[in-house]
């Protein structure tokens, strides 16, 4: 499984632990992996070389390729090994991926289309929001506030471990074989109800700031963030400002056998980190 060392990634690695290989792109982290007991190979998708080696004796992939503007072509390349090893590919995708609704739509709508040209068994997951972005965000912890591109209408924000749950379940059960799975959390909230979350969990005040597209791209890059992915976040909330994002699924209580992970939750098991 590529994206081994991510927030799905690790997560999925702790719920299959020695029925999973880990695919680390750094051979430090695979090396750590055997150390600890863990299968692991070192594969890196812009290396195409070093795809059939991983995939030796490998009968599913999960397809996890990290953002970047060759994202399309390293997760192609990989479907290319995974069609000379016959192995089946579980791909991580992006919340309405077939609509290119954004430039990381746009990365995803190409693989997914490749993918069911295949002939190998697939299924696909299209993840909206994660919770996990709250993390960034610092001044949660140090200012009361939490900034981003201004989002007017509700979203149904996601854990990343509930991705990784259905991943699980996918890999390890029959009936997915050329499934699209839309996977969201249990409700949708505005960003301003998200903080009044935060407030209730933290016991103290937290508000929302909306960032107009500039103001987020500088505060993203100030950051550290890459240019391609600040404005491909900007895009991404352009895209939904108004609404798209705010559909409801039941597919992870459904693929899992328990409920997604509501935000206060998700604050609560996160609370050192935003105080």
């Amino acid at each position: 499984m590529t994206g081994a060392s991510g927030n799905v990634g690790s997560a999925l690695v702790a719920l299959l632990g020695a029925d999973a290989v880990a695919a680390y792109r750094d051979p430090a982290k695979t090396a750590r992996a055997l150390e600890s007991g863990q299968p692991a190979v070192t594969l890196d998708l812009a290396k195409p070389e070093t795809l059939p080696p991983a995939l030796a004796g490998v009968d599913a992939v999960f397809l996890l390729g990290a953002m970047s503007p060759a994202q399309t072509g390293q997760e192609l390349a990989m479907l290319d090994a995974a069609r000379t090893a016959g192995a089946r590919v579980v791909k991580l995708s992006v919340w309405r991926a077939g609509e290119e609704l954004s430039p990381i739509a746009r990365l995803h709508k190409p693989v997914e289309e490749a993918l069911r040209a295949t002939g190998l068994a697939w299924t696909i997951l299209r993840p909206n929001f994660y919770q996990q972005n709250f993390l960034a965000q610092r001044s949660i912890r140090t200012a009361g506030e939490f900034g981003f591109p201004a989002i007017t209408a509700p979203i149904s924000f996601l854990d990343a471990a509930d991705v990784a749950r259905v991943a699980a379940a996918v890999l390890t059960t029959a009936g997915h074989d050329s499934r699209v799975y839309d996977l969201t959390g249990p409700a949708a909230l505005t960003y301003a109800e998200a903080a009044d979350v935060f407030s209730a969990v933290l016991g103290r005040p937290v508000r929302y700031r909306g960032l107009s597209d500039e103001q987020a791209r500088a505060a993203l890059l100030g950051r550290g963030v890459p240019e391609f992915h600040a404005d491909a976040l900007v895009e991404v909330a352009r895209a939904y400002r108004d609404g798209g994002a705010d559909s409801v699924t039941t597919t992870v209580a459904d693929l899992t056998g328990r409920p997604a992970t509501e935000l206060a939750e998700f604050v609560r098991r996160h609370r050192t980190v935003f105080g």
